[in-house]
């Protein structure tokens, strides 16, 4: 089984697909889910993911269950 890595858009230094270090995972209001952390360096990462993604990422360990 392939590893989950959660990564993200980086607004304050513009850069792609920077893994989200000490993840937590929420839901929206609309049932989205939604994964927080930060990226080593002290800033804030955030993106959206997909039910499947977010749950495989919950029981791999990569990120903690927020709700």
């Amino acid at each position: 089984m392939s590893t989950v890595i959660l990564t993200a858009y980086n607004v304050k230094t513009k850069e792609k697909n920077v893994p989200i270090v000490d993840a937590v995972i929420s839901k929206t209001a609309k049932g989205a889910y939604m994964a927080q952390g930060h990226d080593g360096k002290g800033n804030k990462l955030t993106t959206l993911l997909g039910e499947e993604k977010a749950l495989a990422a919950i029981k791999a360990g990569v990120a903690k269950q927020g709700w």
